[in-house]
């Protein structure tokens, strides 16, 4: 395939940011500005039954391979077409049984290195950006990061020496693993729960905003790029690589971190939406800067503590700490405060997992508000969060309600998904099914 770009867009050296994708016609909010097939990719294990492992569709009738009985399909084209990547793990599942259990970024990379292997030319991917030209950084990576690209080494010759034959060195495997860590996607559904992890190319072009003129949403395998802001020639193209419901310096440390640069976009350098997501309660006396850095302290600690906890905690026991870290913060913070948003997201997780339907929809309904304000428009944590509300709602039998909250989702997810995406199409059919 030849370089022929993309329609609209050209490929540019932004000024302090390296490379970049820039506009050369006028797009409306709601337009597609781009769409881009997976280079590679790959679903998580724990959707496998619920998703086709080649086109990523949703469906309860999916057929299992016959050989290892872990990979669904929906039909035996689905399954032909995987089958080039599917070999890969089929035989070592089976062999391992158990004990098979590769990271998710270490499967993509040995799809990718597969690929890379029958690929010549350009892919459509890569209209604007080689998948080999991708930044490593690996000038920037700490010990700890160094250690972790080890281990996922170690884990490819492990679970793949006898599948793939001359397996890169390490000196090749420490930066493609670099690459894909810094340029990889999770490929997410309308609530935003975990599919899978691929690379897009040409997505990857684009720089980072914390007030991003599009969105990147996705239609099985591929990447849809979508404007939810008027952009007009000339103007950068910028989507967002973190969430945004934090402070100025927790994003910067966030992308500091992961992507290695310093964010510099008008919401950093002015900091416009920091006194509204860090609100202290209105208390008779108001606390000291000193008690109130404190709290940031305690609850940038517990954000972690919860964050580990989840692999060895019971759901009770998560559900306390998130309770007893809100009363502790809602000293001084008010309840729209992020912190104290973010410890209420994720009881209100831990009530569903534990199916306390009335539990979840209290804190949803606590966090919608303040999460429309915090967010961007057409932000997806936004719709998902009004998405997941308004069906608590239905199942609670709370009609009314429900609709309202889906339609609320549903006019974010027309312009972020666009009004031909299948996710839509559901909504609507929930909506209709209440008349």
């Amino acid at each position: 395939m030849k370089n022929e770009g993309i329609e609209g867009t050209e490929r540019f050296v932004s000024p302090d940011r390296g490379r970049g994708l820039r506009a050369v016609r006028h797009f409306a909010v709601g337009e597609l500005v781009f769409a881009c097939p997976a280079y590679c990719y790959v679903l998580t294990v724990n959707e496998r039954g619920a998703h086709c492992e080649h086109c990523f569709t949703r469906r309860e009738d999916l057929s299992k391979c016959g050989k290892c009985k872990q990979a669904y399909y929906c039909n035996v084209d689905c399954q032909r077409g995987d089958w080039p990547m599917h070999k890969l793990e089929c035989v070592a599942m089976v062999a391992y049984g158990e004990n098979w259990c590769p990271s998710e970024t270490v499967r993509l990379v040995a799809r990718i290195i597969m690929k890379q292997r029958v690929t010549t030319e350009r892919t459509p991917s890569e209209r604007l950006l080689l998948l080999k030209e991708f930044e490593a950084h690996l000038d920037k990576m700490d010990s700890e990061k160094d250690e972790l690209n080890q281990a996922d080494i170690a884990a490819l010759h492990h679970f793949y020496s006898k599948h793939i034959s001359n397996i890169p060195n390490d000196q090749a495997l420490t930066e493609l693993f670099a690459q894909v860590n810094c340029n990889g996607f999770t490929i997410e559904d309308e609530e935003l729960s975990h599919l899978g992890s691929a690379v897009f190319p040409d997505v990857a072009l684009m720089n980072h905003s914390c007030n991003p003129n599009v969105i990147v949403t996705y239609k099985g395998t591929v990447a849809e790029v979508r404007a939810v802001q008027e952009i007009n020639p000339g103007d950068e193209v910028c989507d967002s690589y973190i969430d945004l419901l934090y402070p100025t310096e927790d994003r910067r440390e966030r992308l500091l971190d992961s992507y290695f640069f310093m964010c510099q976009c008008t919401e950093c350098t002015t900091s416009s939406k920091d006194n509204e997501k860090m609100k202290i309660r209105k208390l008779s006396a108001p606390p000291e800067p000193e008690e109130i850095r404190s709290m940031v302290r305690y609850a940038k600690n517990v954000i972690e503590e919860f964050r580990r906890a989840k692999h060895y905690k019971t759901p009770s026991e998560l559900l306390e700490m998130c309770e007893l870290s809100q009363e502790k913060m809602g000293a001084i913070f008010a309840e729209t405060n992020v912190y104290m948003l973010h410890m209420m997201y994720q009881a209100m997780g831990v009530c569903l997992y534990m199916q306390d339907w009335d539990g979840a929809m209290r804190y949803g309904e606590k966090i919608i508000g303040p999460y429309s304000v915090h967010y961007p428009a057409y932000s997806l944590n936004v719709a998902s969060m009004y998405l997941k509300l308004g069906r608590l709602y239905l199942g609670l039998e709370k009609k009314l309600q429900g609709v309202k909250a889906l339609k609320k989702a549903l006019a974010i997810m027309e312009v972020a998904h666009g009004k031909d995406h299948h996710y839509v199409a559901e909504v609507k059919r929930e909506i209709e099914d209440q008349k």
